[in-house]
């Protein structure tokens, strides 16, 4: 805060205004330089945290990796996958398949071969895919973070700048007062001092 003028009236005299010191002792030039850097700073930031692009909507092959993922994921299907490999072993075991596909089970391991072929890189898109959902949102904490910081800062100095006031106000009711009894003070001599002399 600069150099804030402030009147003093004592009573009995006028009112003199005079300048009361910055509480921390700054001269008004360094004050300035702080305030421009405190500024400088928040709109460094302000222009850190410009907008986020908004999220692409998923293309149809995005929507049909995140499903396929989702179900695979699930214990619903690892139950259904168990009971058809239990039905196909049991069938082919017992001769209910007559030359379908006897031990070692050949055409079975095809299938899952197949199926663990284009699981596993449809599941990877899904994963790239919530890894950059999750950038996204991290970015945004960042952001939010940020905007959060800035406000308690903001906080912080308007604090300041009610506390240096109330120092301010405190200073000059403590100088009003000790006018006052300074003055009280030589009235009160100067009457005993009239009142001591002979008539």
């Amino acid at each position: 805060m600069s150099n804030v003028v402030v009147a003093r009236c004592v009573a009995g005299t006028s009112c003199v205004e005079e300048k009361a010191e910055d509480p921390r002792g700054m001269e008004p030039a360094e004050h300035d330089l702080l305030v421009g850097l405190r500024l400088a700073r928040r709109s460094r930031r302000l222009q850190e945290m410009d907008e986020p692009p908004a999220l692409a909507r998923p293309t149809p092959g995005q929507r049909i990796a995140d499903a396929v993922a989702a179900v695979m994921g699930s214990w619903n299907f690892i139950i259904v996958q168990s009971a058809i490999l239990f039905v196909w072993i049991t069938a082919n075991l017992v001769g209910a398949i007559r030359g379908w596909d006897p031990y070692p089970f050949i055409l079975l391991n095809l299938a899952l071969s197949f199926q663990a072929a284009y699981a596993a890189p449809i599941i990877m898109m899904s994963q790239n895919r919530q890894q950059d959902i999750d950038r996204r949102a991290a970015e945004n904490d960042y952001r939010i973070n940020v905007k959060a910081e800035l406000e308690i800062e903001l906080l912080h100095e308007k604090i300041d700048q009610l506390r240096e006031r109330e120092v301010l106000k405190l200073t000059e009711a403590v100088r009003m007062m000790t006018e006052l009894l300074e003055h009280s003070a030589s009235g009160a001599r100067e009457s005993d001092a009239e009142g001591g002399r002979p008539s």
